[in-house]
């Protein structure tokens, strides 16, 4: 179970040991799904014009993507800051679910609230989800222009990019997007939990036997909520990928026009009368795709690494 349970406090993981089964399952889940946030990062910075009939834009359509970054980059390209993405996801999945782990044993040792409600959890996820994103920024911004950027490279090696970006921007520039981020994240995270939760503890989900049909479930139940929390806070993921690649306009002039911001007030409502409504979803239908498998299975290897490690522990 995902967070402090009560009812198996003999088996309750420790945060430390939540950090671990964390990193692990955000390692084994960025090297699946690479291919799809690359895609995803390369629909949502191109821009496209509301008034034209063509779109200027690259990109059309997952398929249609796929097959021009595989034809002009090769198959590599879909492994396109795939460094810093790791460490990303390993880093976040290790603040992430040991602040939940913490927050969820709090409440439960320290309120009149059950630990294991889907409110508390959707509270504890969104607050565990801002403390990763504050520690992690630096290498968001790092896998968002590794993964925007075309041929040829502005960045060659992470080593380059972190000297470059320092010496051009600052140490402001690695927190690009922070704004749209934190605004975002809290209820993206915290409805991510609260639906698995919800869905784990449907009478017609329960599994009739543990073992493999317990983590088909797992899977089922994070990829609905991946889906549903994605679809309902996307547009502040459009403005924070928008604002982390400002002041890289030189590797984008490949993939269509360009544009710079000012902020967060100002990405919006430029997309707003540029783009139009559309303009807020571009890149949906790869980032749901992504959402369902990332969630799904972010959830679904968390899970059967803390049964690993519940199992070591007893050994």
């Amino acid at each position: 179970m995902v967070g402090y349970d009560p009812r198996a406090e003999s088996k309750a993981l420790s945060p430390e040991e939540a950090a671990l089964a964390g990193s692990a399952s955000g390692f084994v889940t960025r090297a699946m799904i690479s291919p799809l946030d690359v895609i995803k990062i390369r629909f949502q910075v191109q821009i496209e014009r509301v008034s034209s009939r063509c779109p200027q834009g690259k990109y059309s359509g997952l398929w249609q993507a796929s097959r021009c970054i595989l034809g002009e980059e090769g198959v590599t390209a879909f492994w396109k800051g795939h460094v810093p993405a790791q460490l990303l996801s390993v880093c976040y999945g290790a603040v992430q679910f040991a602040s939940f782990q913490f927050l969820t044993e709090f409440v439960h040792k320290s309120t009149p609230y059950s630990s294991q409600t889907a409110d508390v959890h959707f509270v504890c996820g969104g607050l565990a989800a801002c403390s990763a994103t504050a520690v992690c920024q630096p290498l968001d911004t790092l896998r968002t222009r590794f993964a925007a950027q075309g041929e040829p490279k502005v960045y060659h090696t992470l080593r380059h990019a972190v000297s470059t970006m320092y010496r051009t921007e600052g140490v402001p520039g690695f927190y690009r997007g922070l704004t749209p981020t934190i605004i975002a994240v809290f209820p993206y995270a915290g409805l991510q939990f609260f639906f698995y939760n919800v869905f784990k503890n449907l009478p017609w989900l329960q599994p009739k036997e543990p073992g493999a049909r317990g983590n088909l479930q797992n899977l089922l139940c994070g990829s609905c909520a991946g889906v549903l929390s994605k679809t309902m806070t996307y547009p502040f993921d459009l403005f924070k990928k928008r604002l982390q690649v400002g002041g890289f306009e030189k590797a984008r002039e490949c993939f269509g026009q360009v544009r710079s911001y000012r902020g967060f007030v100002d990405c919006a409502v430029q997309i707003a009368k540029e783009e139009g409504a559309r303009g807020f979803f571009k890149g949906l239908s790869p980032s749901l795709v992504k959402a369902a498998m990332s969630t799904g299975f972010t959830f679904f290897w968390y899970e059967l690494f803390c049964s690993a490690l519940c199992r070591l522990k007893e050994n």
